[in-house]
């Protein structure tokens, strides 16, 4: 069985927002949609679970019956950070699938771009791999600064990647990834995602080739780039 958890805890502060930048309408409908539909309209994907910033999970309700969302199986509250949130996501497949172990795809509400094909690599990765860490190649040149002022290293371009998503695993391994870094450290200090809290356990994670356009919406340029795509795309139909 293969899951999509898809977590949308933000509340769009840097973008100055009023309400979470997940529920801001692009082409009349919620960019949470535009994502959830991605894995919804995905023969590959059995169920979708969800976690939603506190406050907002009965309305997340009428939007799942409002756009007819089948797949979702499970929605709950989310937690004081990304992997926190994702842990209580975790927690809550584990309710209904303790004993099937199964594929777990880990994405940002708040991504809609990722190609169906992606998807479909990530599980192929995770039955022959384990993991799948979705990235794309780094095209700019990345310089690492220690105090954000002089440049201490330059990576090499060829060894540098950017993450993105899904992050997908089997569910017995991330959720036991988790409780690992949470018995010492629940606040996830220096983690930024799951696979560098994989690799923070000494589990070894394979990349999955991204598509470049698989942006994260963060701020208000990000919005813009939504619109344009998807208007492009409606025009193309």
């Amino acid at each position: 069985m293969n899951i999509a958890l898809i977590f949308a805890g933000g509340v769009g502060k840097r973008m100055g927002l009023t309400i979470p930048k997940q529920f801001i309408e692009v082409e009349g409908k919620p960019i949470i949609v535009h994502t959830i539909e991605l894995f919804e309209h995905n023969d590959a994907i059995d169920e979708i679970f969800l976690v939603i910033v506190d406050g907002y999970l009965e309305y997340m309700e009428d939007l799942i019956k409002k756009y007819n969302l089948t797949k979702i199986k499970g929605i709950c509250k989310s937690g004081n950070s990304a992997l926190d949130s994702i842990y209580n996501g975790l927690v809550e497949i584990e309710k209904k699938h303790k004993n099937d172990n199964p594929i777990v795809l880990i994405h940002d509400g708040v991504r809609p771009f990722v190609d169906i094909s992606v998807i479909d690599k990530n599980i192929e990765s995770v039955k022959k791999y384990g993991s799948a860490i979705t990235s794309i190649p780094a095209f700019e040149t990345t310089l690492i600064s220690r105090n954000g002022h002089s440049i201490d290293a330059v990576a090499t371009r060829s060894e540098t990647f950017v993450g993105q998503a899904p992050q997908s695993f089997y569910l017995n391994d991330i959720i036991d990834a988790h409780r690992i870094v949470r018995r010492n450290d629940d606040k996830y200090t220096d983690i930024v995602d799951c696979s560098n809290l994989m690799n923070v356990i000494g589990k070894t994670t394979y990349l999955v080739p991204g598509n470049r356009g698989n942006i994260k919406i963060t701020t208000t340029e990000d919005l813009y780039t939504l619109k344009g795509f998807l208007l492009f795309k409606d025009s193309e139909l």
